[in-house]
């Protein structure tokens, strides 16, 4: 391309309102991009950033759904009691009180009727209540307040 086609462009470019031109004959091609007079060209998109998928954590040993209801361990070797075991619905941070400076929503010996609520679980930054399915007393809190939990980790027994 001789550099009158060139000069060319150029007036073409800046009498119009494009921001920037590209022409191509044959193998040459000459491609011309406007400038504000500021003399800042902002990009025309930004930079293409890489996702990375997050890794899942590490698996941790849990007893197996049979085990767990037969009276495997629970925690530090600690057989289930007897009783109806309430399960975490979901993987999250157990709480058992509703604030660090509110006593717990419910204690070891405590009698609880079916819907009360027993503690909460925080996921996504939503705190869900975890409600007794059966009335009775409470024989066992298997959760430390404020530690992660998994789906289906046992969390009290009721008797």
């Amino acid at each position: 391309m001789d550099l009158r086609k060139i000069k060319k462009l150029i007036d073409l470019l800046e009498e119009s309102n494009l921001a920037e031109i590209e022409i191509k004959e044959g193998e040459e091609s000459v491609r011309l991009a406007r400038t504000p007079k500021g003399g800042y060209a902002a990009p025309a998109a930004p930079a293409p950033v890489p996702y990375a998928e997050p890794r899942p954590a590490a698996p941790m040993p849990m007893s197996s759904p049979t085990e767990a209801s037969t009276g495997g361990t629970a925690k530090a070797g600690n057989a289930l009691p007897e009783g109806h075991v309430v399960r975490a619905p979901m993987v999250g941070t157990f709480y058992a009180s509703p604030s660090p400076d509110k006593p717990s929503f419910v204690s070891v010996g405590q009698s609880v009727k079916a819907g009360e609520t027993l503690a909460i679980i925080e996921a996504m930054k939503m705190f869900n209540p975890i409600e007794a399915d059966v009335s009775g007393t409470v024989l066992s809190i298997l959760a430390e307040s404020g530690q992660p939990i998994e789906f289906d980790q046992p969390l009290f027994v009721i008797g």
